[in-house]
């Protein structure tokens, strides 16, 4: 019975705990398992082990591991492009100075085709401490004005003397002062002013628009001759210069950056101490190094192409236009299929100054033809230094050199139809060994 609450009393509460019997009988009750069983039910064979699972497992493994793989390498990748992207230098300083003067600028008359001046500076700043004392100025020993065909079937690079003597405007030197205009060396424009003052003054001189510019020095130089190894050179006679740092045997040898250094400086240990004569040294060089850099497939290997422009990198300040790692890299490519005949060498017409046999002046109207031949995109006609020679009957350099000039004279001033001039100079086809 239940109270007035509907709570079972206690006597309820014992008899519906305990079944009859009491607890020793509920404790004594059959249970559920203790029920007689049945006859033996055979039980389910085990199913059978998958012959493809342990190979779907390695097929996995190693999925995970190439993608471990490719994930390393593209980590690995983006680092080397940033530490080439981070080896450049911008020089938006030049850039924003030429804009002040765009309106005296000469125009650009072909699309596509591109003229890149290429500045090498001595500074002795940073890892060219070695090669000398900074004295505070920066000059540029090495000019090249690289014009790319619009075709890209097609290089030709032109060395301006550095003692050739022409007008220099007034231009804005470091200290953002205005330097005054003057008639004078080339290379004082970069020392006064830096590359801005150097490529008005360029353009000036040629009327050629130039697109791009890039300065090079010591350093990155001896850094690209030893990414690819070495180029050969082959000398008449041993050379034995302090001040050039040079010390070779006559004869065949692979130069290390140290040694090529030397050799495209030197000046009055080798030859007869002219500056024709270094520029043909320079020219001839830089031909090897480009055949080397084709021949050897270099650009098509990533393995060899990666310390070649990490070299070329390391080194180099550019405009805006060229401070990028694809930006080059597309420059670089645009020029791999050029044969090695079409890389053209030579320098702008000069003999020496009416005034100061020490300085030079160009030959006219020969270097005015070659500035419009490059202005207009048209093909560049060059001759050995060794067959002018020969046609000179071994005659010194100045009268080989006055002989080329009374050639290329005539030449220019042959009648509309006749042959353009040809120009001393050398092509990255030719072997400097012969």
């Amino acid at each position: 019975m239940t109270d007035t609450a509907g709570t079972p009393d206690a006597q309820g509460d014992s008899a519906a705990a305990d079944p009859p019997g009491g607890p020793s009988a509920a404790a004594d009750a059959p249970r559920e398992s203790d029920a007689p069983q049945g006859p033996d039910v055979p039980s389910e064979p085990d199913t059978p082990r998958d012959p493809e699972r342990p190979r779907r497992r390695a097929v996995r493994w190693g999925a995970l591991a190439v993608s471990l793989a490719v994930l390393a390498a593209a980590g690995v990748g983006w680092m080397m492009y940033r530490k080439l992207e981070g080896n450049i230098t911008t020089d938006t300083g030049t850039a924003e100075e030429l804009k002040r003067y765009e309106a005296e600028r000469p125009a650009s008359m072909v699309h596509n085709a591109e003229n890149i001046l290429l500045i090498g500076s001595d500074t002795r700043a940073d890892d060219n401490g070695k090669y000398g004392r900074d004295t505070g100025t920066q000059r540029s020993d090495t000019t090249i004005l690289l014009h790319l065909a619009a075709d890209r079937k097609s290089a030709t690079a032109v060395s301006i003397p550095r003692d050739l003597m022409t007008d220099i405007p007034a231009c804005l030197n470091r200290e953002g002062k205005e330097t005054e205009p003057r008639f004078a060396q080339f290379n004082t424009a970069f020392e006064l002013a830096g590359p801005a003052c150097t490529i008005r003054t360029a353009e000036n001189l040629t009327g050629i628009r130039i697109d791009h510019h890039m300065i090079v020095d010591f350093a990155g130089f001896t850094k690209m001759v030893d990414a690819v190894d070495g180029v050969d050179v082959c000398l008449k006679d041993p050379i034995d210069d302090a001040e050039a740092h040079l010390e070779l045997p006559a004869g065949r040898q692979k130069l290390d950056g140290e040694q090529a250094l030397g050799y495209v400086r030197a000046r009055y240990s080798i030859g007869n101490g002219s500056d024709t004569e270094r520029m043909d040294r320079q020219q001839q060089f830089l031909g090897s190094l480009v055949k080397k850099v084709q021949s050897d497939g270099v650009l098509l290997n990533p393995t060899k192409l990666y310390p070649v422009l990490d070299a070329m990198t390391s080194s180099l300040t550019t405009d805006p236009g060229l401070d990028s790692l694809r930006e080059l890299y597309e420059l670089v490519r645009s020029l791999r299929g050029v044969p090695a005949d079409q890389v053209r060498f030579l320098t702008m017409p000069r003999r020496p100054y009416s005034l100061n046999a020490n300085r030079d002046e160009l030959v006219q109207p020969a270097a005015a033809q070659l500035f419009n031949l490059l202005r207009n995109d048209l093909e560049v006609t060059v001759e050995p230094h060794s067959r002018r020679a020969e046609a000179a009957g071994h005659r010194s350099p100045d009268s080989e050199l006055e002989t080329m000039n009374r050639d290329e004279n005539a030449a220019s001033d042959a009648p509309s139809g006749e042959p353009t001039p040809t120009y001393r100079g050398t092509t990255a086809a030719l072997n400097m060994c012969g």
